[in-house]
């Protein structure tokens, strides 16, 4: 009952993904990965029928669970678009809710010596998975893949690097321009690591990791530049390289 739940007119699975590709990652996250999984109206009734795949990805911090939370006077994703093809006035699709969570708080989707394969990932297990346990029309010109934020980001470069898996995307406000966006932020970063934290990430990952998240002032600054450095700039050997030294200046690529 609205507004604190909805029936939907389609079904929301929860399962898990073994993967093997996330076994034994950097971080020493869990390889049991959450996904959730929804068919349209009239799935179970027409057992011969196959569907098109919209997998859809998180911002930073975002996990599957994040989906679920109810905000006032607005319902949570998974309800609003269950409401999209509840009337029978859009086509059918499978929707699948992709988890690429790390500890640092997210992975761009990316394959990292410094956090695990979660490309590989997406590409490799959790397509498959889905089409081996739904009727999907298992070929890429049948299968999407959208995100906002760092999951947008996250669907353009997936598209890009798997052009053989994904025939569409949407970007909703994705991650871009870094050398614009991001670039404003070293100075401030690199000041409050020194000042509060001699320096040194190390430092800052064992407090923030011993006690409860976000209680301390530039809290998720610090998380977010270290989580994008080890995504993108991390040796083969798991060290993250960041962007700045500890005047905030710039540090060109190697």
């Amino acid at each position: 009952m609205l507004p604190w739940s909805a029936e939907l007119a389609g079904r929301l699975d929860h399962d898990v993904v073994d993967s093997a590709l996330l076994r034994g990652n950097p971080l020493g996250d869990p390889h049991e990965r959450p996904l959730m999984v929804y068919v349209p109206p009239g799935y179970d009734d027409t057992p011969e029928r196959r569907y098109p795949t919209i997998y859809v990805l998180l911002g930073y911090t975002g996990h599957v669970g994040v989906w679920l939370n109810r905000t006032p006077f607005r319902q949570p994703y998974p309800e609003l678009a269950d409401a999209v093809f509840a009337t029978g006035d859009t086509p059918p699709a499978i929707i699948v809710y992709v988890d690429a969570w790390t500890s640092l708080g997210g992975s761009q989707y990316l394959d990292s010596p410094a956090t695990g394969p979660y490309h590989s990932y997406l590409r490799d297990e959790v397509v498959p998975w889905v089409d081996a346990h739904y009727r999907t029309l298992a070929h890429r010109d049948h299968r999407a893949i959208t995100g906002k934020s760092s999951g947008g980001y996250g669907a353009m470069v997936t598209a890009m690097l798997a052009p053989d898996v994904f025939g569409a995307l949407a970007t909703h406000a994705g991650d871009a321009l870094f050398d614009v966006s991001a670039r404003v932020a070293f100075p401030k970063v690199a000041r409050r690591l020194r000042d509060m934290y001699g320096g040194s990430y190390d430092r800052f990952l064992a407090d923030f990791r011993g006690r409860l998240a976000g209680t301390r002032e530039g809290d998720l600054e610090l998380l977010e530049m270290y989580a994008y450095s080890a995504a993108y700039s991390a040796d083969e050997d798991g060290t993250v390289r960041l962007p700045f030294d500890d005047t905030g200046a710039v540090v060109p690529a190697a």
